[in-house]
């Protein structure tokens, strides 16, 4: 465990321009600038895949060390929960950052490229995490100026959604009153975020149909139970789920990833796997889907004289911005990126285990723009040349720290 905080920093006061807790942006530039840029560059080079991220929570734990910041392990073994007291009580924020990258071989040919075959931040957690470090730097040099508590989290394991449920299993939500949280995101120019109430992000089911015929030679399908032609079926109906079986006003996604048969080019499966993703922004819609998918897999067989056995789990839930605490995060960004910065957005179908704390407190979770051509920040999240405007990132710190401040004011 890191050692408890001091006594304020020297810099507080000299960062707060209003009383209504108005950072003076250009400080800031000139004292965490070349931090945060190193501290992402260290975390892009040395990736690491969700639940292993040993080195990536030994380097963010001798940070916060280093700062004086109190720190405790919570989530698995790698998250890391960092708490900074005010200088009397009030309320608590907890603000999140994830840490995990993916298994995807970089073609960037930056300097700092991935230096751990096969595994990339292709998703900006490397961005996340410098962040929420800088943050928490910003953040303990002003605790003699603002009431109450933040928490920040370096949570594990985003990519699978194990992380969030973890940390708030050890605990992380204990005594918050809300939380927040940030994405970079390729679809926003650099300079801009967006965040906006209501559904921002699906909820995500993953499931597996198993198909089982009976075998034999490719000549005698007469004498079989083909589960390829079986798998096949189920494939296409499987699409009339969105299609014919919900409403035209709601929004689902229904998709097969993997299609695994057979063993031989003359002979006939006797046996076939499919998995796959749902996606949804409607509660009701998560509920009604496992079971469509399950009468459309195991009927679709008896058809071909197969069977089906479907299993279907929840990975997250949707993330839906809680209306308030939108509006408080509009506020901090116009604070920090000026009455042009916010940037209007459409849900969207990929999913976030952040809304496993936005399902317990009051939270919202914003869109970072990172999208700049000239620096050829043009392609999307887990692509293996995905880059970013790392002009942005030192906002993004400090759009974290505003909503705290703000929310703490309150």
């Amino acid at each position: 465990m890191g050692p408890p905080a001091d006594a304020a920093g020297a810099f507080g006061a000299g960062f707060l321009l209003e009383k209504d807790y108005k950072m003076d942006c250009q400080k800031i530039v000139e004292k965490y600038g070349a931090y945060q840029i190193e501290m992402r560059r260290h975390f892009h080079a040395h990736p690491e895949v969700s639940t292993k991220e040993f080195e990536t929570s030994k380097r963010i734990r001798e940070e916060l060390t280093k700062f004086g910041i109190e720190w405790r392990p919570c989530g698995m073994e790698t998250g890391t929960l960092a708490t900074i007291h005010g200088r009397g009580p009030g309320r608590t924020i907890l603000i999140r950052g994830d840490i995990d990258g993916l298994t995807v071989t970089e073609e960037t040919g930056c300097s700092y490229a991935s230096q751990n075959p096969g595994v990339m931040h292709a998703c900006g957690h490397d961005c996340h995490i410098s962040m929420l470090l800088t943050a928490a730097r910003i953040l303990n040099d002003l605790r003699g100026e603002f009431d109450g508590t933040v928490k920040l989290a370096f949570q594990p394991a985003e990519e699978t959604g194990q992380g969030a449920p973890a940390m708030i299993a050890e605990g992380a939500l204990e005594g918050v009153d809300a939380c927040f949280g940030m994405h970079v995101w390729s679809d926003v120019p650099s300079g801009q975020v967006s965040v906006q109430p209501g559904p921002r992000m699906a909820g995500t089911d993953m499931f597996t149909i198993t198909v089982e015929g009976h075998g034999g030679h490719g000549a005698q399908p007469h004498h079989c139970v083909d589960a390829t032609v079986t798998a096949a079926a189920i494939v296409s109906n499987l699409q009339t789920m969105v299609s014919r079986e919900l409403s035209p006003v709601e929004t689902a996604v229904v998709t097969v990833g993997t299609l695994n048969s057979g063993t031989r080019w003359n002979v006939v499966s006797g046996h076939a796997e499919l998995t796959g993703t749902t996606r949804y922004f409607s509660p009701e819609v998560g509920k009604a889907l496992p079971g469509i998918l399950e009468r459309i897999a195991t009927k679709t067989a008896e058809a071909f004289r197969a069977s089906a056995k479907v299993t279907n789990g929840i990975i997250v839930p949707p993330t839906v911005n809680d209306p308030g605490m939108t509006a408080l995060a509009q506020g901090a960004v116009k604070k920090i990126f000026g009455d042009n910065g916010l940037n209007e957005q459409p849900p969207t179908m990929g999913g976030e285990d952040f809304s496993n704390f936005m399902n317990r407190v009051p939270g919202c979770i914003a869109l970072l723009g990172v999208r700049n051509e000239a620096c050829d920040a043009v392609y999307g999240q887990h692509s293996n040349k995905y880059q970013v405007d790392e002009s942005a990132l030192i906002k993004g710190a400090m759009l974290h720290a505003q909503v705290a401040l703000d929310f703490l004011a309150k």
